[in-house]
């Protein structure tokens, strides 16, 4: 028996404007196993970023979302605080995803001091020393600040600081999309490595099917807000059955995903 994590069903949201409604989300339904890693992939503008933001209730959307067989669709804005440490997301842009002013230490101790992790600023800082550790950083860089960091560097504390409320899932948004292809291949196998030891479940979304072949096990490939195509990822790649994954596919260079997996290697 699959162990599913997470369910959604129906999902919709749309943006009013004056100019009419933006169906960016339109009805998407998936399953997610514990473990695996689901990607969605889809073209700018198809509605994998807004689709990750209604998944974890960041933006108002309707259907249902269900998480460990618990619907979150009538849980109170304020009362979802409990299921936060749960679900994590990893942003594009490292950059703009850690406030300047903090140092590294307080970006990874602010989390766990909010949802009640720790025993003690001590008992913080030494979970702050082994998650940075853990991302393959050393201990030192915890009193510095995120502008002394490369972009690389930068991506893998926004990993910890999802780590640092142990989730049972991550969503990572065109998470290596910033980066070149050598820091791309770091980060990729750092995600497996990752996985692999907390038996983490992922949703990455991503544009790049070079990147998602590596890295899925299943997929959904969305275009203008719905999923037109899902199921195993060989399986999609080796005999797609619409034109617009057809097209993705063709569009990939040939040597990409080979690159990628001699980089990691």
């Amino acid at each position: 028996m699959i162990d599913q994590i997470l369910s959604v069903d129906g999902l919709k949201t749309y943006f009013h404007t004056r100019d009419g409604t933006t169906r960016a989300v339109d009805g998407v339904s998936f399953d997610l196993a514990r473990g695996e890693t689901l990607c969605v992939v889809g073209e700018s503008g198809s509605g994998k970023t807004t689709l990750a933001l209604a998944m974890l209730r960041l933006i108002k959307s309707s259907g249902e979302i269900t998480l460990e067989g618990a619907s979150m669709r009538d849980i109170p804005t304020k009362a979802l605080r409990p299921l936060r440490d749960q679900m994590q997301i990893v942003f594009q842009d490292p950059y703009s995803s850690l406030n300047p002013r903090l140092t590294i230490e307080q970006a990874l101790a602010e989390p766990m001091a909010v949802h009640g992790i720790g025993d003690s600023r001590g008992d913080r800082r030494d979970r702050a020393v082994a998650l940075l550790e853990e991302v393959d950083l050393e201990s030192r860089f915890l009193r510095r600040y995120p502008h002394e960091f490369s972009g690389g560097q930068r991506q893998r504390i926004c990993v910890a600081r999802a780590l640092a409320l142990e989730p049972e899932f991550i969503v990572c948004d065109e998470a290596v999309s910033a980066m070149d292809v050598s820091v791309q291949a770091q980060v990729l196998n750092l995600l497996k490595e990752l996985q692999s030891r907390r038996a983490l479940t992922y949703i990455f979304i991503s544009h790049d099917l070079s990147v998602v072949k590596f890295m899925a096990d299943t997929m959904a490939v969305m275009r203008a807000g719905i999923i037109v195509e899902q199921g195993a990822s060989e399986e999609i790649y080796s005999n797609p059955k619409e034109d617009y994954t057809k097209h993705l596919i063709a569009a990939i260079p040939c040597d990409s995903v080979e690159s990628i997996r001699q980089r990691v290697a």
